[in-house]
This record gives structure tokens, C-alpha cells and sequence, in this order.
């Protein structure tokens, strides 16, 4: 009897690693949606159940964000694109949606970090929370057209507030704006309009 209990426990053990498609979800802070397309991309790993069902471990998800940090990407191929967002999922999320399109992604997680980014190497878009603690994206831009004028990269923000952030994204300069949750499809056609490849 104590035999049969060990496998078993181990067993659980080793389920209590592995997620559902919606904990994975809630972990990364993305759609269920977004990381089916992950998975189908070969991006993120996970075990079918043979009821057809996603499992996916918590050590594979880890290594997804960490593979998504800045920096993480060394090629220099392709137009370069700044996502400036305080929330790593997010991140993860437009990067999975640009780089098969032949961009390449750096991040940078908050504005302070983001300006010291584009004085470095300037990219050829940005793309910015409006919703960052300390300096929010609205005064980061503010700040790229103090310093650098009509000489910025085009600049495309993105909020989970109104109507009225729109008008003032495109006062300040922005070239787009876009709502949350995030339509990924209007976000890479707009990447695409103003950096074409």
C-alpha cells in the first residue's frame, strides 16, 4: 500500500507545476487567446491532455517572460520598435505580435528608463503606456518633444482610459492611439503604416 501511495505522490507533485490555459493566462497577464497563438507559433510550450485540453508549466512560462525581457533579443534585423509598459505580460504580448512581422522589439518598463533608450540608439517607433507609475507616458512625450522637437521617432499610445486621451495623445504628437484591451490586429497594421518593412 505505502508503494502505490508514493508514484502517486509524486505524481501530484509534479501536476502542481502545470497550469490551465486561463491560470496561464492570469499569470502572464494576456488573453487566452494570445498564448493559444503562442503555443501554435512554437513559442510557448504545453502538454495537450487527451481531452484536448492545454497544460502548461510554470518553469516554461518563466522562460517565455524572461525570453521577452530587454535585451533578450540580440538580432538587429529588421525596423526597431520601443514598447514602453510597466506590465511585462503586455510586453510579451506586442512582442509576440510584431516580431513575426520582421520587426524587432526592445522594451524598456518604465519612461525614465525608455528616454535613456532613445537618447543611446533611437528607434524607428514607440509605443507607450499612458499609465506608467512615477512618469506617465503623457509626460514622456511631452519630455521626447522638449528635448528632440519634431525629430522624435512617431510615437503610437496606448490607455485604457477615454475619448478625451485620444485627442490629447494626437496634441501631443502621437501618431495613433489605441484603447485597452489592446486589438493587436489595428496595432500592427498601424505599425505598419507608419514604419513600413
Amino acid at each position: 500500500m505505502p508503494q502505490r501511495n508514493e508514484p502517486q505522490a509524486r505524481r501530484s507533485d509534479d501536476q502542481s507545476e502545470w497550469m490551465t490555459l486561463g491560470r496561464a493566462a492570469e499569470y502572464l497577464g494576456v488573453a487566452q487567446s494570445t498564448i493559444r497563438k503562442w503555443c501554435d507559433a512554437g513559442r510557448v510550450p504545453a502538454f495537450t491532455t487527451p481531452g484536448g485540453h492545454r497544460r502548461f508549466r510554470k518553469s516554461d512560462l518563466d522562460a517565455f517572460l524572461e525570453q521577452s525581457r530587454p535585451g533578450a533579443i540580440t538580432s538587429d534585423n529588421g525596423p526597431v520598435i520601443l514598447i514602453v509598459d510597466n506590465e511585462p505580460g503586455v510586453c510579451a504580448y506586442v512582442r509576440a505580435s510584431l516580431e513575426p512581422e520582421g520587426y524587432h522589439v526592445e522594451e524598456a518598463a518604465e519612461a525614465d528608463e525608455a528616454l535613456r533608450l532613445v537618447e543611446t540608439r533611437a528607434p524607428d517607433l514607440i509605443m507607450i503606456d499612458a499609465n506608467m507609475p512615477h512618469v506617465n507616458g503623457w509626460e514622456m512625450l511631452r519630455h521626447l518633444r522638449e528635448r528632440h522637437g519634431e525629430g522624435i521617432p512617431p510615437v503610437l499610445m496606448f490607455s485604457s482610459l477615454d475619448e478625451a486621451d485620444e485627442q490629447l495623445a494626437h496634441s501631443l504628437g502621437a501618431s495613433a492611439f489605441f484603447g485597452r484591451p489592446l486589438d493587436l490586429r489595428r496595432l500592427v497594421e498601424s505599425a505598419r503604416q507608419v514604419l513600413p518593412l
